[in-house]
């Protein structure tokens, strides 16, 4: 195939990468503007830990709302599997939130329901010793986590390695996560690993993303 683009191909080319650089010129010179993202919007509730349910009461979403003194949101959905269905987060001084998957459209989620939970106590020193963390496959994925946060793989086909400290939400802890050989999770994300009585007998709970897919992982002590 020839490579080489005739002047009408050159030309809408250019006008391609214009439009895909914010904009582009009607007949008249004007400037078109770019179409803008969807805007997420999610009722905010005071800081603190919620679990909360949002669309029909009749079968309603449940999910868990981690909400941070500095602006910062986050918000959990389940599915009825009890796994993470679509997550929505807020960062300081944000007034849309981003939700993942992304929407294509304007979205304004309500609450039907919110109740506090106790904030519970997240620091990585407590959390220091080897972990299992089923996939969606079944298989583990084994991970120690050092008195620094250090996360480190061990002898699984799924590796994952990273970093905890210090978060803003409450119940959480801040988390950057890498991934090698697992089927199915980003290769890299960022997000809290979650302290929750409610997840027993799993120790804690990894949330992650890259900004378009999101990981959910449950953690068990070894």
């Amino acid at each position: 195939m020839n490579r080489t683009l005739s002047n009408g191909a050159a030309a809408l080319a250019a006008a391609l990468a214009l439009a895909g650089c914010g904009g582009g010129s009607n007949n008249d010179g004007a400037v078109t503007p770019a179409p803008s993202s969807p805007k997420v919007t999610v009722q905010d509730l005071a800081p603190g830990s919620y679990i909360v349910s949002v669309g029909d009461a009749n079968a309603p979403t449940v999910g868990k709302y981690y909400a941070g003194a500095n602006g910062s949101r986050l918000l959990a959905l389940a599915n009825k599997d009890d796994q993470l269905d679509r997550l929505f987060k807020r960062d300081p001084g944000a007034s849309s939130w981003t939700a993942i998957p992304a929407v294509d459209q304007d979205l304004q989620l309500a609450l039907l329901r919110s109740d506090a939970l106790v904030a519970q106590s997240a620091d990585p020193a407590a959390l220091a010793g080897n972990y299992a963390a089923a996939l969606s496959d079944g298989a583990p994925a084994r991970l120690r986590i050092a008195a620094s946060g250090a996360i480190t793989a061990l002898d699984t086909a799924c590796k994952l390695s990273g970093q905890l400290g210090a978060s803003t939400l409450p119940s959480t802890l801040k988390l950057s996560l890498a991934a090698s050989g697992c089927a199915g999770l980003p290769a890299t994300g960022s997000g809290v690993l979650v302290i929750d009585s409610d997840y027993a007998p799993a120790r804690f709970r990894l949330i992650a993303d890259n900004g378009t897919q999101a990981l959910d992982l449950w953690a068990y002590k070894e």
